[in-house]
């Protein structure tokens, strides 16, 4: 395990060992929860990564299931305690105000090896500025003005990590025309948000292309999502906002299939180059006007 393993990723990779070694050892879970005089549903919810496994159970359950190797022992134990640690995003200024599929992003951002985004409508929360996170938020009345601040610091964070630092991962972005002509915050704001967008391209590792509204359809209707490579393509999650909810999936199907969309889109929309100057053209557009 390495140093770095975030809570959610450390729970991920301990409930698959876990389930393997089940299944190795040629086990139910029924059969599980009966050796260890506990409730199936408790077996299901640490195989399913719903809870955390305590120093105890984990080792009655590695007992069980024959899993007796020192170095997996360790590993095991390691992930278990990892899974129970704390991080920047349970502080209590901003884990009241973020959504549970929120905090495992953030985590699961901190172990990608790459990351695909697609948005329709607006600039990704972490790539926003303070301004036009701040004309976003202000659409849903129903926040209380704590949490807005929260979530502009949190948006401010995540760009911190996600883009300022050398070893973070590829990410790469498609957005639609629309994202670059919608006037969010008015003509100032917008002009200031094209500008942080092209100097985060130029400074790291973000790869953004544009896809023309001459394109047609060729979105379909999944609406705004975000695929997460978790070593390698073939562990990845997905993380959907779905209004008023936003949901992280796993299922290796659908991942795939919103990671093919992405592929389309990637193929079909401006090239990097012709996406930076039709960033270029409309932030100097829109700074030459007044709001």
């Amino acid at each position: 395990m390495t140093t770095t393993d975030s809570p959610a990723a450390a729970r991920r990779r301990l409930r698959f060992a876990l389930r393997a070694a089940r299944e190795a050892a040629g086990l139910t879970q029924a059969e599980v929860a009966d050796h260890l005089e506990w409730s199936v549903s408790k077996v299901n919810r640490i195989e399913n990564g719903e809870v955390t496994i305590s120093a105890t159970d984990l080792r009655a359950l590695m007992a069980l299931l024959g899993v007796t190797d020192r170095e997996t022992v360790e590993q095991f134990t390691s992930w278990a305690r990892a899974a129970r640690s704390r991080g920047w995003w349970d502080a209590p200024e901003y884990r009241a105000h973020l959504t549970p599929a929120m905090r495992q992003l953030i985590q699961y951002e901190a172990e990608a090896t790459a990351i695909r985004c697609f948005q329709a409508t607006i600039i990704p929360g972490a790539l926003q500025t303070p301004e036009y996170a701040k004309a976003v938020l202000a659409h849903w009345s129903e926040l209380p003005e704590e949490t807005r601040a929260a979530r502009q610091a949190i948006r401010a964070e995540r760009r911190r990590r996600l883009f300022g630092d050398s070893s973070a991962p590829p990410y790469h972005l498609v957005l639609d025309e629309s994202v670059v002509l919608r006037r969010v915050g008015g003509a100032a704001v917008m002009a200031a948000q094209l500008r942080l967008l092209l100097d985060v391209i130029r400074t790291s590792r973000l790869y953004v292309r544009i896809i023309p509204l001459a394109a047609g359809a060729v979105m379909g209707n999944l609406g705004n999502f975000t695929v997460l490579d978790l070593d390698g393509d073939e562990n990845a999650i997905l993380y959907r906002e779905v209004p008023p909810d936003d949901i992280i999936r796993e299922a290796h199907d659908v991942v795939q299939q919103y990671r093919q969309a992405f592929e389309h889109m990637w193929d079909v929309a401006l090239t990097l180059e012709d996406s930076i100057t039709f960033i270029e053209a409309n932030a100097t557009m829109l700074g030459r006007e007044r709001d």
